[in-house]
């Protein structure tokens, strides 16, 4: 769990797209370059975008309170192209060095937010999360992440993904990083004096080593673990993707029409996988409203829930390669998605896997606007741990 410093210079690069000389005395910051920065283009991390991206007129107001307390912003950071997929990998600008292991993929989309911090390159990062893009790459490189409430920060002046879904929030290598970051998205955040006591523990299916790990980790917190046979982890994923795809339909399907040489094939591929999941769109929404109560309705027995991030570790480079990108897209966002159709906040932190180098990666989710309570009890976890 402690800080790791990569000294490849080569891969180093491929964390960053744009390095900035940073000025300031306050923390130092990585931005997603989703995420609107004045006087730097928004790449996307596409080649296609790239090539007319013209410098920012102002910072996207989700900066705002970062430049209010004079923190540095060091660079806008690497991602999957056009925050599109899990994985973290991009043929364009290069792929972000997992720390843990050069062999397995980053994690994404925010890979190189993950990186960064995980480097020690910075001391915050922000990154976003529309399917679980700030939780699986802290999965993946071991390191910290939280998933804010839908709306609860802004997302104008920021590369949409899937507008419904879309979400900005910080990453670290620690949960007091994730605090520090939550102060400087939202001027006047503090976070709650104490830990949640009854958190409900979710029937899922990962590898028996991670599941193991997550509740040693919450018995050696002393949480109260109420375990919970809820039948929605399905239907929720299946509603995220009907919404997700219709969506990145919306936004993104001119520019890969227009600029088919400078997109990846991954993302010609998924954007190709449309037609089969926007018929169940209708369906989807009409079943969310219900679909969301009985999610919520979990909080009247417990304060938050728990599982597994990511059910297995992450998945080597050469599995992600051709089609093999589906199948690894699917396994590592089976507990993460649904809680983006949700609009709910999520926290992900390392918990040890004894006899491995990966750590697995424990995610706690809160009811709307739960933030206040999620980050002091993951920091009781990450005490507990240390």
């Amino acid at each position: 769990m402690g800080r790791r410093r990569r000294t490849d210079e080569n891969a180093i690069m491929s964390t960053f797209i744009t390095r900035l000389d940073a000025q300031g005395r306050g923390p130092r910051v990585a931005v997603k370059d989703l995420i609107d920065v004045a006087g730097v283009p928004t790449t996307a991390a596409s080649r296609a975008v790239e090539r007319t991206a013209k410098p920012a007129e102002a910072d996207a107001p989700c900066l705002a309170g970062t430049r209010a307390a004079d923190a540095r912003i060091v660079g806008k950071t690497n991602l999957h192209e056009l925050a599109m997929l899990p994985l973290g990998t991009n043929p364009w600008f290069g792929t972000p060095v997992n720390p843990i292991d050069a062999s397995r993929i980053p994690g994404g989309s925010s890979s190189g937010s993950a990186v960064a911090v995980a480097n020690d390159e910075a001391d915050v990062a922000f990154g976003s999360d529309t399917g679980g893009s700030i939780r699986v790459p802290s999965a993946c490189c071991g390191t910290c992440g939280l998933k804010t409430t839908y709306g609860r920060i802004a997302t104008e002046g920021v590369w949409p993904l899937a507008p419904s879904l879309d979400t900005v929030g910080p990453m670290g290598r620690t949960i007091e990083d994730l605090v520090t970051g939550m102060q400087l998205l939202e001027p006047g955040f503090v976070p709650g004096a104490s830990p949640a006591q009854r958190v409900g523990r979710l029937a899922t299916s990962g590898l028996p080593e991670i599941e193991a790990a997550v509740d040693a980790a919450l018995l050696a917190a002393g949480l109260e673990v109420v375990p919970l046979d809820w039948d929605g982890l399905d239907a929720g994923t299946n509603y995220f993707t009907a919404i997700f795809f219709s969506e990145i339909w919306e936004v993104d399907h001119a520019l890969v029409e227009e600029n088919p040489e400078d997109v990846g094939e991954d993302i010609k591929a998924t954007l190709g996988m449309v037609d089969l999941f926007r018929p169940g769109l209708d369906d989807a929404m009409g079943q969310l409203p219900k679909w969301r109560a009985s999610l919520f309705g979990l909080f009247d027995q417990v304060e938050l829930l728990a599982l597994p991030t990511l059910p297995i570790f992450p998945p080597s480079l050469e599995e992600t390669m051709g089609d093999g990108f589906v199948t690894a897209s699917i396994d590592i966002t089976r507990h993460v998605s649904l809680f983006n159709a949700a609009g709910a906040p999520c926290t992900a932190q390392p918990v040890p896997v004894p006899g491995s180098r990966f750590p697995a990666s424990l995610q706690f989710v809160g009811p709307l606007g739960g933030e206040e309570l999620l980050l002091p009890t993951a920091a009781r976890v990450e005490a507990a741990l240390e």
